[in-house]
């Protein structure tokens, strides 16, 4: 990890700001996997953005925007999570969204580990099917296929389609920052 977690008493007004805001919103959504240490302090990428507060808020009301733009189905967020995670070998994002996925939507260590793998699990959904679809194809770089687009539309429909790809965008995002900064699974996490 090549930012220090920073405990709470470590932080000026403008970092505790934005601690306290992100201290809620994790709090009451991500009980599934290690958001902090025992003192307080975040890891994952919520510690990268206290440490620059400027960029941090800006990540943070994303975050909180695509957290309150929902018209997906969150196993089929999940399924996009992961597969934008694994892409990037972003274990703490992997690590996160798995647990999520186990936890919340029952989905089997099998299938979570060959989408943590990059591969396609066999039994995913229409739904399911058509998100990694449209992942995969962000993923490689250029204009979304038609016939991709499409389907998804058709599935999803047009806020669907929209929360989609910006939630692709998102965590692509995220992978660079845990990446970047060297971020990996929470060592008790193993």
């Amino acid at each position: 990890m090549r930012m220090p977690p920073l405990s709470p008493s470590e932080l000026n007004p403008r970092q505790k700001a934005l601690y306290d805001e992100m201290k809620a919103g994790v709090g009451a959504k991500y009980q599934d996997f290690v958001t902090t240490r025992a003192d307080g302090a975040f890891l994952g990428p919520w510690n990268v953005w206290l440490h620059q507060p400027e960029v941090g808020e800006a990540f943070w009301a994303v975050t909180k925007a695509m957290t309150a733009f929902r018209h997906l189905d969150d196993s089929v967020r999940q399924v996009a999570i992961i597969a934008v995670g694994a892409h990037f070998g972003a274990a703490y994002e992997v690590y996160a969204h798995s647990a999520v996925a186990k936890n919340r939507h029952a989905m089997s260590d099998a299938r979570l580990s060959t989408l943590s793998a990059g591969e396609r699990p066999a039994d995913l959904s229409i739904s399911e099917a058509a998100a990694l679809d449209v992942v995969r194809a962000l993923l490689k770089g250029g204009v979304l296929p038609e016939r991709v687009y499409n389907n998804a539309l058709e599935l999803f429909g047009e806020s669907g389609v929209r929360e989609l790809i910006w939630l692709v965008g998102h965590y692509c995002s995220v992978s660079m920052t845990l990446n970047g900064f060297a971020i990996g699974v929470p060592e008790d996490e193993g």
